[in-house]
């Protein structure tokens, strides 16, 4: 009778024991943040301790990329765990929950929050937010959205989205440093179940503000400025030499003698954020979840400040789709990078497979597990990006191979070309690694959702510049 009893009075116990044991998840997104981070070398004037001791401590995956080289499709899919030529969300303007090609594909989110895991969400994580039917996706919102202040006139560049500079004067008006302290308050508390956070950082985005100790860290005058070989852009289709966006020109920048500054302000809020991201694994650390939180750190996709003769996203080189991801937390030993292709859409199945949950048998990534316990680990599938309808590129573990919607290539040896300046897409002998990369070109891509612009379609190839 005793043993009934006591078997009965501890099952609830059991239940709680087994939930602690499930991972908790930390999810850090940053928006528009490129290489220019101290452990990718993409800069050498970088500082950017916070992330840089988050990837010692876990995996580093060097080539990793984004599937969509403009925010919010960027994010539908990592959220979606498909690639844009099955969702056909482009370029900005489709919210997740208005495409109806997702209609019966779950956020990651949902799909933890559907395994017993609490979900909690703060800043800028779905570009649109989780509204209409992924409202219910997220039990707690810890910060509400809200822009930093701005200056009452333009600083550097005239226009609403694009402009730089010192401003405001501290770090506690700034919204991403609102919404880290919040993150590590939460961090730092009990929860009764498994949670699974995303935190998303605004900056580097334009505007580029942030108060003047960041951009104090770079001397303007002597900030190394990015290669920007104006033959680069010779054997470029028209369509992507087309302004697209708000984001101005490259020559428009030097003619305004911009370049250094908007270099150095790229680079101080960089800083800024890296100090966000300190702020919240500070909150991990110092609080009860440590031992038991995977955190994966990522960016939606990169940015160019003059590589390619262009400014700001949307392209299909190098600059413009590679971005940090970083895996750290209990059982992945920290130290050694990985250097194999990697998309965000893979971020999806390893979390799942990390926290040992059912599979999504929907998703289109592939888990990086075997490399978070071995870097060495090889990968047969490469990294494929989008930019709007009918161009994609394939990033391998030594190459880029780009074909546009027009039929145009471009084909670069990483090895020894990091800088893609040299074409080798009408070398002969290269044709074979051309058959091998195109082979995972997507071969029926779902056109654009929503209603396309006439200078989308410019970038499409469907109506000439």
């Amino acid at each position: 009778m005793f043993g009934v009893i006591f078997a009965s009075l501890s099952f609830p116990f059991q239940i709680q024991a087994e939930e602690k044991a499930m991972p908790n998840v930390l999810m850090i997104c940053i928006d528009d943040l490129n290489d220019w981070i101290g452990c990718m070398g993409g800069h050498p004037d970088a500082k950017t301790p916070h992330i840089d001791a988050l990837a010692k401590r876990g995996r580093l995956f060097t080539n990793a990329h984004c599937a969509v080289t403009v925010c919010s499709p960027s994010r539908v899919s990592v959220m979606s765990g498909l690639f844009a030529s099955s969702h056909g969300s482009y370029e900005l303007g489709a919210a997740y929950e208005t495409i109806e090609r997702l209609d019966k594909v779950p956020t990651m989110q949902r799909w933890f929050k559907d395994r017993g895991y609490t979900t909690m969400e703060g800043g800028k994580v779905l570009h649109h937010g989780f509204g209409g039917r992924l409202a219910d996706d997220i039990d707690v919102t810890f910060s509400k959205k809200k822009r930093s202040p701005r200056p009452k006139e333009n600083m550097s560049w005239p226009g609403r989205a694009w402009d730089w500079g010192a401003f405001p004067p501290t770090d506690d008006e700034m919204y991403d440093y609102q919404l880290a302290v919040s993150a590590a308050e939460v961090l730092q508390s009990d929860q009764e179940h498994p949670f699974f956070m995303s935190v998303g950082f605004f900056r580097p985005h334009v505007p580029m503000f942030a108060p003047a100790k960041w951009f104090d860290l770079y001397d303007e005058k002597s900030v190394t400025l990015p290669y920007a070989a104006g033959e680069d852009m010779a054997d470029v289709p028209k369509n992507f030499q087309y302004k697209m966006g708000v984001a101005p020109t490259f020559a428009e920048v030097k003619a305004g003698e911009k370049w250094r500054s908007m270099v150095q302000a790229y680079l101080a809020n960089t800083a800024f954020v890296d100090h966000c991201v300190g702020k919240v694994m500070a909150g991990l650390d110092e609080g009860p979840h440590a031992d038991n939180t995977v955190v994966v750190l990522w960016s939606d996709h990169g940015f160019h400040l003059g590589e390619k003769q262009h400014i700001a996203k949307r392209t299909l080189w190098e600059e413009s789709t590679r971005v940090p991801v970083i895996f750290a937390g209990p059982g992945i030993v920290g130290g050694e990078s990985c250097p194999e292709p990697v998309s965000l859409v893979d971020i999806y199945p390893t979390l799942i497979d990390w926290c040992d949950l059912e599979k999504n048998e929907q998703l289109e990534g592939v888990s990086l597990v075997p490399q978070l316990k071995e870097p060495s680990t090889t990968r047969e599938v490469p990294a494929v990006t989008s930019s709007y309808f009918g161009n994609h590129t394939i990033r391998s573990r030594d190459w880029r191979y780009i074909r546009y919607a027009d039929g145009a290539e471009e084909l670069y040896d990483h090895r020894t070309d990091s800088g893609e300046k040299q074409n080798l897409a009408a070398d002969s002998s290269h044709a074979d690694v051309k058959g091998e990369l195109s082979r995972w070109l997507p071969k029926e891509a779902v056109p654009e959702v929503k209603p396309v612009a006439t200078r989308e379609q410019v970038r499409a190839g469907v109506v000439k510049p």
